[in-house]
């Protein structure tokens, strides 16, 4: 996979998620690198295959919670804009009053 061109906000980003993700990477690395070290050659696949797996996706998740994290602290850059309540439907209302009338 090619490397993503970034704007310098983006790239700052990324740099604050990896940052706090290298630690959580290299330590289940480590774990991975245990786990296949003791198995022999005849359980690398099957059972194995499933560990590795639950593993790389747990640290997947951990990946998407610390990216939702990094946006929430940035908050938004501008303010949110102001939303007028809807007024009632003029079907809504001829219905209403056909039904008042009966």
């Amino acid at each position: 996979m090619q490397d993503l061109p970034l704007s310098t906000e983006q790239e700052e980003q990324a740099q604050a998620i990896y940052s706090r993700l290298k630690e959580r990477f290299d330590s289940e690395a480590l774990r991975l690198a245990r786990l296949m070290a003791s198995k022999d050659d005849g359980h690398l696949l099957g059972d194995t295959e499933f560990q590795v797996r639950d593993r790389v996706h747990g640290l997947g998740a951990q990946v998407l919670q610390i990216a939702l994290d990094e946006r929430k602290k940035g908050g938004t850059k501008v303010p949110a804009p102001i939303v007028h309540a809807a007024g009632k439907r003029r079907a809504a209302l001829a219905i209403a009053k056909k039904r008042s009338r009966r």
